[in-house]
């Protein structure tokens, strides 16, 4: 059984009449890769700066690493590292300059703890003299991962990371991300990309401030209850709306060109579909029994929980 790095037990944040946290329970073990799964306004971002020691809990409580986040709080930042979702770095610094000044708060020198960031690193180390605030995207998120491990963390927050990034930058991002927890990092990691759930070891689905679920991925996917279907034809606003107006429909959401589609008698006759939307001017019609994916599955929990 692999230790805690993080337990919050009824964790509550608030905001005046807004109640951002509800009673948050969740447990981290150390050297998981962690996903909280959300929209923006779900949570994840209150319950990371909790984490983090940067946000006080309004009730309940939270440990990192074996510490009190409010008692403890200078004990957890000496052995964490945090990237906000913001890019917070001094822009007119030059990447070296922000690299050599995060070592200098901990004590530490980029020479002394190159091994732990050379892998992301030497991607922009031929930029180095660049100013910050000049860095492309993914080349900042590079050195704001950079900066966080510079002193050896033992555990990484991660607020919404790769927000706002190309997908190849994304991509590279994650395999980094792969790397540090063979190191034997614990990572904690926000995203509003329901895709980014599968390359976790296991996931928090986060919405209004309520866990939905807590699970592998694989396992949050297999709970989807019901026979799903893709379906599409020559015009998806006109199939909306007549898949809407179909009196055996249960659940009808847009995903790119297709349309996902839950039966209220579970299995579809697909031929009597079909035929009401034939007879209804619908062409070009393509029916597909597919695999619920992490997306299908959040908006079914958001559903029970409505």
């Amino acid at each position: 059984m692999s230790n805690l790095a993080v337990s919050t037990v009824q964790l509550v944040k608030t905001y005046g009449d807004l109640k951002a946290l509800k009673e948050i329970n969740l447990e981290v073990n150390e050297g998981e890769l962690f996903g909280l799964i959300g929209p923006d306004g779900a949570g994840k971002t209150s319950l990371i700066r909790i984490l983090a020691t940067l946000l006080l809990p309004d009730g309940g409580s939270a440990q990192v690493l074996g510490h009190e986040v409010v008692k403890d709080y200078k004990v957890i930042r000496n052995k964490m590292g945090y990237m906000p979702g913001k890019f917070s770095l001094y822009q007119d610094l030059t990447v070296l300059e922000n690299l050599q000044l995060f070592a200098s708060i901990y004590e530490t020198t980029v020479e002394e703890n190159y091994h732990l960031i050379e892998d992301i690193y030497s991607q922009i180390e031929p930029f180095k003299d660049r100013r910050a605030g000049q860095l492309s995207g993914g080349m900042k998120q590079k050195l704001a991962l950079s900066c966080a491990m510079i002193h050896q963390p033992e555990i990484l927050f991660l607020d919404e990371p790769t927000t706002g990034v190309d997908p190849v930058s994304r991509n590279e991002f994650w395999e980094m991300l792969k790397k540090l927890k063979q190191k034997g990092i614990t990572i904690i990691v926000s995203t509003p990309y329901m895709d980014e759930a599968n390359l976790c070891d296991r996931v928090a689905l986060i919405q209004d401030g309520n866990i939905m679920s807590i699970d592998t991925p694989q396992a949050v996917v297999s709970t989807f209850p019901v026979p799903l279907y893709a379906i599409k034809s020559s015009n998806k606003y006109l199939l909306l709306q007549g898949l809407r107006d179909y009196p055996h429909t249960a659940s009808v959401l847009a995903f790119g060109e297709f349309l996902h589609y839950t039966d209220k008698r579970g299995e579809l006759p697909e031929l009597e579909l079909l035929q009401y939307l034939k007879e209804r001017n619908h062409s070009e019609l393509e029916i597909s029994q597919i695999e619920a994916g992490i997306e299908d599955c959040f908006m079914a929990f958001m559903e029970k929980e409505n």
